[in-house]
């Protein structure tokens, strides 16, 4: 069908700006002499995770255990819950999980180590255990030093853990409008990785993975050889926010092309106001309002639940049934809002993808 045909609110993938996307983050990977780990809590879909396996992606990171069992149960053979998993229950299926494929959760206390530690044995499986180091008071995390080697020391003693390295996601660095200002957050934290390994090193604890890095610092976490690894999830899709980011140039980020867009039908008219059928239940808001893609003039001005509002022009030819493509603000809580993903050619309907991790919030 053609794309128009679609019913709306719908998410829209382009395909082959998907495509460009996924070869050319493959492609930066390997060039900085990386792996590749995308965050699959970007998409949330099994279909795009063996895309990103099959250009070679060294497994993928998500961030709840039952998003981790979606992948799992979909062929994914190894992923890291980049978070701490607490509570019994949570444990056990991640256990179990780690039967099934290579598994790899973050830990920033003692105790959690000891719970990790209980339920592997209980389950007769072994769990990657990373430390993740805290870069942002909001953010979950050890503090650099002793701290690290401390941690790291009782997954060494665990006889069912395996001391996997280090997780230094730096989360604010991401969204860092300044390139500079992105670097010299990035550089701040490798400071602090730098600190770590060498602590562990005296300590004769080896640490083969430092992962990290997202759609933001892709480029720049690498530098200097300490990272082994990154975990970027947005760049498949894109966003609004990502686009308010600067290069080194001062100029917008476009390293990755738009490929998401919130299709939504005009269902109210009258002079400079178009009322649409996608609303706070179609498009996550809470960081702010999607923009209209190139080809439509106007602003998304308003909201409801199941309302936006357009202000355009009066004599813009947006008329009563028209369909419109949004961008979102914020791409990852868009996608969890809808059950599928339609994917386009040109304007041909070419496939349609569950977001088979929908919800996956436990």
């Amino acid at each position: 069908m053609h794309a128009s045909e679609v019913g709306t609110p719908a998410l829209i993938v382009d395909l082959s700006a998907l495509d460009r996307n996924l070869s050319l983050m493959a492609d930066a990977a390997s060039r900085l002499g990386v792996d590749l780990r995308p965050h699959a809590k970007t998409h949330k879909c099994v279909e795009i995770a063996h895309l990103q396996l099959n250009l070679g992606a060294a497994g993928i990171a998500c961030q709840k255990a039952s998003e981790a069992e979606v992948f799992v149960d979909g062929g994914v053979g190894d992923v890291l819950i980049s978070n701490e998993i607490v509570g019994r229950d949570k444990l056990a299926r991640v256990a179990e999980l780690a039967q099934r494929a290579t598994i790899a959760v973050c830990v920033d206390t003692v105790s959690n180590v000891a719970d990790l530690q209980a339920a592997a044995e209980e389950a007769g499986s072994s769990i990657g255990v990373l430390v993740e180091l805290n870069t942002a008071d909001y953010r979950a995390g050890v503090a650099t030093g002793e701290p690290v080697v401390r941690l790291a020391a009782e997954v060494v003693k665990a006889d069912s853990l395996r001391f996997a390295g280090l997780q230094a996601y730096n989360g604010p660095a991401q969204h860092m409008r300044s390139y500079q200002d992105r670097q010299s957050s990035v550089a701040e934290v490798g400071r602090a990785v730098e600190r770590s390994l060498s602590l562990l090193g005296r300590e004769g604890i080896r640490c083969d993975t430092v992962t990290g890095a997202g759609t933001g610092t892709y480029d720049l976490d690498p530098i200097g050889g300490l990272f082994t690894e990154v975990q970027p999830g947005t760049y498949v899709f894109m966003d609004a926010d990502y686009a308010e980011n600067r290069n080194a140039s001062d100029e917008p980020f476009r390293n990755f092309e738009q490929s998401l867009h919130v299709s939504a039908t005009v269902m109210s008219r009258r002079p400079g106001v178009a009322v649409l059928d996608a609303g706070s239940k179609a498009i996550a808001m809470g960081n702010g309002l999607p923009v209209l893609a190139a080809e439509t003039d106007g602003v998304f001005e308003r909201f409801g639940d199941e309302h936006g509002t357009l202000r355009v022009p009066d004599d813009h030819a947006v008329r009563l049934g028209d369909q419109v493509r949004l961008i979102p603000y914020n791409c990852d809580p868009t996608v969890n809002l809808h059950d599928w993903l339609v994917g386009i050619r040109g304007e041909v309907v070419e496939c349609v993808w569950p977001v088979a991790a929908r919800g996956a919030i436990l």
